[in-house]
């Protein structure tokens, strides 16, 4: 049955594409247990967008244990752009984006952590170093660079030490991987292979599957309410399994060149 509605809501959806409605850009931000954050976060996303491109706003709930999914639902009634999903359990970062992915209803998606740390008025700087959204690539992947982290010493410490080992083993060309803020086609996250953590890899998954990755320098906000979900030993230790499997996956791929032999009648 799951199965089923999933298909069901990908047929919808690309019906919607192929008419020309829907919004051009979805902009997916997974939260947990993110409820004083949510607030300032919807509404300086919204300020950021509004007058600027057509979009809808999808926050997705996984499986929150405070007042989040509270929040977000008093907040819907000022922001008629908010669309609110929800996970019955914590299924992790991952599988939250690609839940909101799978929902959204346009052809562009920019994803935004949940804990307020990322300024959502880089999605338009992203969007803008490409030349605007007409001028995007589909198979192009623009990754935010968090050059002055707004973190724990610990937290800098092990991101810095993650991205070396990462970039050293997958040759990804991303500086940092870790941040929340990308621009990318729908149709290409759908097409990459899911798993628990991918988040953590999607530069090196988009150059696995013959897609290319920029990345633009932006903003990084201290943390002004709740804590981190992440620290050496979830970030780390735990990434190295994830890390071989998308080795082996890399190794794995072949990009054939493809040539076409024309008959002559």
């Amino acid at each position: 049955m799951e199965n089923m509605l999933n298909s069901e809501i990908t047929l919808f959806h690309d019906k919607q594409r192929i008419e020309g409605e829907g919004p051009m850009l979805s902009v997916v931000v997974p939260v947990h247990n993110e409820a004083d954050n949510i607030p300032s976060l919807v509404a300086e996303t919204c300020g950021a967008l509004d007058g600027e491109i057509d979009y809808e706003l999808i926050f997705v709930d996984d499986g929150s244990t405070d007042d989040s999914f509270k929040k977000l639902k008093g907040l819907s009634k000022d922001f008629p752009r908010l669309r609110i999903l929800r996970h019955k359990h914590r299924c992790g970062q991952s599988a939250a984006i690609w839940t909101g992915i799978r929902a959204a209803r346009a052809e562009w998606i920019a994803t935004l952590d949940g804990d307020g740390q990322n300024d959502p008025a880089d999605i338009l700087r992203l969007i803008r170093s490409q030349g605007g959204l007409q001028n995007l690539d589909p198979h192009l992947m623009v990754c935010g660079y968090r050059r002055r982290r707004q973190d724990s010493w610990i937290k800098r410490v092990s991101s810095r030490i993650a991205n070396g080992v990462r970039r050293t083993l997958l040759k990804d060309d991303t500086p940092d991987t870790g941040c929340g803020l990308k621009v990318f086609a729908r149709s290409t996250f759908l097409s990459l292979p899911f798993f628990d953590h991918m988040h953590r890899f999607l530069p090196a998954l988009v150059l696995r599957g013959g897609g290319r990755v920029a990345s633009v320098e932006v903003h990084h906000r201290p943390r002004l309410n709740g804590k981190s979900h992440y620290g050496i030993g979830n970030r780390l230790w735990v990434g190295i399994i994830d890390l071989l499997g998308v080795m082996w996956l890399r190794r794995r791929m072949k990009h054939p060149t493809v040539m076409e032999e024309k008959i002559e009648a």
